[in-house]
């Protein structure tokens, strides 16, 4: 048998545990039925699998296999510590960004927000104005998808028959979610708990969508696993080095095909009666910078310093200068046994991703196409 039917098995064996580690599945049916008929198999023994594939020829399949050792261990009741477990899942060491930095942004954040009152009043005060009204979301990001998906395909391109189709949805964890179906295909959630805001949802939709996670799949599904054969692309697994390069890939999604996200949000909101500040945006999207690395010092308090989970949703607050609800949403994400290790990989995915492609959309075209791991990019 080879390491990627090995992969794929190791892959399926470990949803039986837990069906939240395979983020999509479109691979050989047979396989799946096959594997969800069997006995379920050990913890232990999956491991021991896992170590056994990290010794495989193929860097990928290496790389991916030493992330699911730490899943399968987790599973087994092993107590793995914090900085271990997302180096050993992402193969990046979790980094501690200096509060100063975060201090440095509120100044400027200081300078540029309306007056009157706290500063993290004024921020979500001045968040709140840009939010799109309910009865607008749809159409609003229906269109921005419309819009980007055109400059995805022109400079960059589509695989041909690729489609995509969006949802509201509430009661969820996160903002948005991209449900890879298989066949060149995603179903995007957007969570309406908190309310859809100009200032992100240009950014949202190119995450998701395009150049984001579903260009990413669609490509990768039609080049790797239907063209190449490679059947280790057909499932996508959390806990894994595929995500820090997906994550890296969504977040730099927007600044890959638009020169001026906040001015491109303006001009499709306008079109429906929706006003929106591109110019201050942008100066406060520039301030705020580093507080995008507040959740990932979070995550650390909480799990290196020992932190409670109301310390670290006041840690939130104060340096994310996020809402009670935001913050509550934030800190319960890194509380999740998945998600805990996994917020690293949007803003280190990014940092990687980025410097690696260095502007260069032939570059980016190969993060969507290719089989790459944090390592090929260091």
């Amino acid at each position: 048998m080879s390491a990627a039917e090995r992969y794929l098995e190791l892959c399926l064996r470990l949803r039986r545990h837990d069906e939240d580690f395979v983020d999509a599945y479109f691979g050989p049916a047979d396989l799946a039925q096959r594997i969800e008929a069997e006995p379920l198999v050990e913890p232990e023994k999956l491991a021991a699998e896992a170590r056994s594939l990290a010794e495989a020829d193929s860097p990928y399949v290496s790389a991916q296999a030493r992330g699911l050792e730490i899943l399968a261990r987790k599973l087994a009741g092993e107590e793995i510590g914090y900085a271990e477990e997302v180096e050993g899942c992402y193969g990046l060491r979790p980094k501690r960004v200096p509060e100063e930095r975060f201090e440095e942004a509120h100044r400027e954040l200081d300078a540029i927000l309306p007056p009157g009152g706290t500063l993290a009043e004024r921020h979500a005060r001045w968040r709140e104005s840009w939010v799109v009204p309910e009865d607008r979301v749809p159409a609003a990001l229906q269109a921005l998808n419309e819009r980007l998906r055109e400059r995805t395909e022109e400079l960059i391109g589509l695989p041909e028959g690729e489609s995509t189709e969006l949802e509201l949805v509430t009661g969820e964890h996160w903002t948005a979610y991209n449900y890879y179906l298989g066949g060149l295909k995603s179903r995007v959630a957007v969570n309406t708990d908190v309310p859809v805001n100009a200032v992100n949802v240009g950014g949202l939709v190119a995450h998701e969508l395009y150049p984001g996670h579903h260009t990413e799949r669609a490509w990768k599904e039609q080049l790797l696993y239907l063209e190449r054969g490679l059947l280790e692309e057909s499932v996508v697994m959390y806990g894994t080095p595929q995500s820090v390069i997906s994550e890296g890939i969504a977040e730099l999604a927007i600044e890959m095909v638009v020169d001026d996200e906040d001015a491109l949000v303006a001009e499709v909101l306008g079109e429906w009666g929706i006003e929106y500040d591109a110019d201050t945006a942008a100066r406060v999207r520039r301030a705020r910078e580093p507080l995008e690395r507040v959740p990932n010092n979070a995550a650390l308090v909480l799990h290196e310093d020992g932190a409670s989970p109301e310390d670290a949703k006041t840690y939130v607050k104060r340096w994310w200068l996020a809402t009670e609800t935001r913050a509550k949403q934030m800190v319960d994400f890194v509380l999740d046994p998945i998600g805990r290790a996994y917020i690293t990989t949007y803003t280190d995915g990014y940092d990687l991703c980025r410097d690696w492609v260095g502007g260069d959309l032939a570059r980016f075209k190969r993060l969507l196409t290719e089989q790459l791991t944090p390592a090929d990019l260091t």
